[in-house]
């Protein structure tokens, strides 16, 4: 019984050691090392770590590049060396990959990275409220909704069918639907004729074969199979930015889906307008806030030609303006992030682009890209009146760090407004075409930031 309380407080000694080990800002420093990232040109190729001076002596990192020209170390090219802690780092002149092995003793392998060169992007910051519109492929299957016959009976012909909520009427009859109007029309033009409806929907990207029979509705005065649908979505949010050679823009930051099935909505057309913040409704504990505002034809137009977890993505028609940006930023790729403060830009009333505090609290290491990279806290005092904190409408305002775009808000935490995610602007990246085009620029970029001088 000793022997047994004697090895349990072992345990536990052993346990609390490890866990005091695991918090210690050095520990955590060589656990975030990750073993894949990013950086642009023109930055410096390095490890952090947080560790004793005496500790970083007994080092060693083992550089190797996929070619000569990638990297420079005073002026000199290299492809292989070894580095200690104590001397400079090298710069990333171009596009290419580095492998760094970090190594105890100059022998024993500790950690391997490997970092992927590429270009630095500059885009604008957006900010401004947007009026977004899309018309999804086919139509989606929100709800039932009873036909009464002349009896007072109420049946759900698509329903007992076998129709589901969130299916996705890609025909009838032979011809593909477009709308909620043209479905209604032909439902109701084969009921007159003592037709079957002969339905192809789409569910969990299988295609089904359903026939119905509709029924003749007296409050409606025609044929019903007793659904409801919706061909399109609409609603308000933020540009994040814009590139003005390509006028390729980013917005949102998240994925459009349906209010009612929370399903995706499958991209047919889109467009996004201007829109104008009409009033706030503030976000509480339990309940998210929203911006409340109308679309107007003058301002921002473009279309909309990607629905994406990062993110709607299109083209737009003219560049807009934005009093706080007159040059594009650079992109912080998400090895360049880091916790603490932030601005945000967004839209409370009219059409003015206001700046706002935040602080960033979190990165998150993502294996799939999707709009929860961040983990971001409203400090600003002068938000937090105006809205409660993060608010609908609020999806896409683009966050600065050190002179840098860094990402932008996606959604909120339900019982705590003040918090919320935001996504990487990296990611939102990856969705576009802009880093194919502008490769040319890496050396241009480098050669202006004078590391040659």
């Amino acid at each position: 019984m000793q022997c047994s309380k004697r090895s349990t407080f072992f345990g536990l000694c052993v346990i609390i050691l490890l866990t005091t080990l695991c918090l210690t800002s050095q520990v955590r420093s060589y656990l975030a090392l990750p073993t894949h990232q990013k950086i642009p040109v023109g930055e410096q190729v390095r490890l952090e770590l947080d560790f004793p001076q005496e500790v970083l002596q007994k080092l060693s990192v083992y550089v190797k590049a996929e070619s000569q020209d990638i990297l420079r170390l005073k002026n000199a090219s290299f492809k292989e060396r070894v580095l200690g802690f104590s001397r400079d780092w090298p710069v990333a002149v171009q596009p290419g990959k580095v492998n760094l092995q970090l190594k105890l003793f100059g022998i024993i392998p500790l950690r391997q990275v490997t970092v992927n060169v590429v270009p630095r992007v500059e885009v604008y910051p957006g900010g401004q409220s947007i009026g977004v519109m899309l018309q999804s492929q086919g139509v989606m299957v929100i709800g039932y909704s009873p036909v009464v016959g002349k009896n007072g009976n109420r049946s759900y012909p698509a329903k007992e069918a076998g129709v589901k909520v969130g299916d996705k009427i890609i025909s009838i009859n032979g011809v593909k639907v477009t709308s909620d109007k043209q479905a209604a029309q032909i439902i109701d033009k084969a009921g007159a004729s003592d037709l079957p409806v002969n339905m192809v929907v789409e569910r969990n990207k299988q295609q089904y074969h359903i026939a119905i029979n509709p029924e003749f509705c007296p409050e409606t005065n025609r044929y019903r199979i007793g659904l409801f649908i919706r061909d399109s979505a609409a609603g308000v949010g933020t540009l994040t930015f814009y590139e003005p050679t390509t006028r390729i823009y980013g917005a949102l930051g998240h994925l459009i889906m349906d209010a009612e099935t929370h399903q995706q909505i499958d991209l047919g057309r889109g467009s996004i307008v201007s829109a104008v913040i009409q009033g706030i409704q503030q976000g509480k504990r339990g309940q998210p806030g929203e911006k409340i505002g109308i679309f107007e034809q003058d301002g921002i137009k473009g279309d909309i030609q990607k629905n994406t977890t990062v993110g709607i993505f299109g083209k737009l028609n003219q560049l807009p303006k934005n009093n706080w940006f007159h040059e594009p930023l650079p992109v912080a790729y998400v090895s360049e992030i880091k916790p603490g403060p932030a601005k945000i830009y967004t839209v409370v009333d009219g059409n003015k682009i206001e700046q706002f505090d935040i602080e960033i609290e979190r990165v998150l290491p993502q294996k799939q890209y999707e709009g929860k990279g961040l983990i971001i806290h409203v400090t600003d005092p002068k938000l937090l009146s105006i809205t409660g904190g993060i608010i609908q409408g609020m999806s896409g305002s683009p966050i600065v760090q050190g002179g840098k775009l860094v990402g932008a808000i996606t959604h909120v935490f339900v019982n705590d407004p003040t918090r919320g995610y935001g996504v990487p602007v990296e990611w939102m990246l990856l969705k576009t075409d802009i880093i194919k085009n502008i490769k040319a620029r890496a050396l241009s970029f480098f050669n202006a930031a004078g590391f040659f001088h």
